[in-house]
């Protein structure tokens, strides 16, 4: 009769081998497949920037996706005085302006938007309004990952983009 144990026969060393090499295959392949996750992620990440450009006779505001993929803007926000508005025109003392629209668009990578700009001889008036003008705005990548950003430009990451209906920046 054969004394050996049964983990020391010939065909159980070649089974646990062969199980051991399944599981670190398995293992790299699960790795793997993370790692492409996350450089799919990163290859199509926003990230928004808020500017303000000044002289003498300009003033705007610009939004610029300084990242690798589109920034789905869901929000903007504009405080003026800590009140929210829904148009540039709710700022009574404006001169004659451009304006884009800001917020519920897509921004492609490396574009830039002005919401507002003007051009002429009042652009004091907009740097007085700066004072007290605060914007944020809400996007997310084609992954869901949102985050939002003021003029700060520190974007901080948000589940998702939720507001009340009655801060949001129409224009």
């Amino acid at each position: 009769m054969n004394n050996k144990k049964w983990y020391q026969s010939p065909e159980m060393i070649v089974a646990f081998s062969a199980l051991f090499i399944s599981l670190v295959t398995a293992f790299i392949g699960i790795y793997s497949a993370f790692i492409d996750r996350a450089y799919a992620r990163a290859s199509v990440w926003p990230r928004l920037e808020i500017f303000r450009s000044y002289s003498d006779s300009n003033f705007s505001y610009g939004v610029a996706n300084r990242g690798t993929g589109p920034a789905l803007i869901q929000y903007a926000k504009v405080q003026y005085n800590l009140n929210y508005i829904e148009y540039w025109s709710d700022i009574a003392k404006l001169p004659n302006y451009t304006q884009s629209h800001l917020g519920n668009r897509i921004l492609p990578p490396q574009n830039t938007i002005k919401p507002i700009s003007y051009k002429g001889e009042e652009s004091k008036a907009f740097l007085d309004m700066d004072k007290t003008l605060q914007i944020e705005v809400c996007y997310c990548s084609i992954y869901d990952e949102c985050w939002v950003t003021n003029k700060s430009n520190n974007p901080q990451a948000i589940k998702n983009c939720t507001t009340d209906e009655s801060e949001v920046f129409l224009q």
